[in-house]
């Protein structure tokens, strides 16, 4: 079972959240939290697998508290749920170590296919808030050259696969992918694969 932790300010959305992942097989919503330090808080107590992270909430806001439980908790992934979608937020919550960004118009399958993503190694993107972070930070050319294999470890990132999965379909070790994308991070002067996976969607047509 995914163990998840939901931190949001409003009860309805908590409410609402607990009972979509209650409805699975296999994500477990291990508790819910109202706010940023709560939520910190509950991560220390609960080593939950994902936190569905707000951003806009009162006091400690959801880039502060991401900041944090990335920090304190090496195992647990931070997947943004937010309605949000202006630039400055999503660097803001990339830069903070979230691995995933949706927004709250989100269907239920989306939400819940992002989890489960997420936990695979995947870098699940809203395509509204990968397309405004896109427009609104400056990204390397598309001259930049790529070997064949760093091309498909590039595109294969881009569809938002893990590294086992990249590794299973190219017949190469997971160590061998992870060279491949220190390469790609180097190239495109990007720092993790949010990053890189967002530049292969833009530049997926070329």
């Amino acid at each position: 079972m995914i163990r998840v932790l939901v931190v949001d300010d409003h009860e309805i959305v908590r409410t609402g959240l607990r009972q979509l992942l209650a409805g699975t097989d296999d994500l477990d919503p291990v508790g819910a939290a109202a706010g940023g330090d709560e939520g910190v808080a509950m991560v220390a107590q609960l080593h939950p697998d994902v936190v569905l992270m707000d951003l806009s909430m009162p006091g400690t806001d959801g880039i502060a508290a991401t900041e944090r439980i990335v920090a304190d908790n090496p195992g647990t992934h931070v997947l943004v749920l937010t309605s949000f979608s202006d630039h400055d937020r999503i660097v803001a919550a990339l830069d903070a170590g979230a691995e995933g960004y949706l927004l709250k118009n989100s269907t239920a399958e989306a939400i819940l296919g992002g989890i489960r993503q997420l936990v695979a190694g995947g870098s699940p993107l809203d395509p509204i808030a990968a397309r405004e972070f896109l427009t609104g930070r400056r990204l390397p050319p598309k001259e930049i050259t790529f070997t064949n294999r760093e091309q498909e470890v590039l595109e294969m990132l881009g569809s938002g696969l893990p590294n086992r999965a990249i590794a299973q379909r190219l017949g190469i070790s997971e160590r061998t992918v992870k060279a491949h994308l220190t390469n790609i991070f180097h190239r495109l002067g990007v720092t993790d694969r949010t990053q890189a996976a967002l530049w292969a969607q833009r530049h997926s047509d070329h």
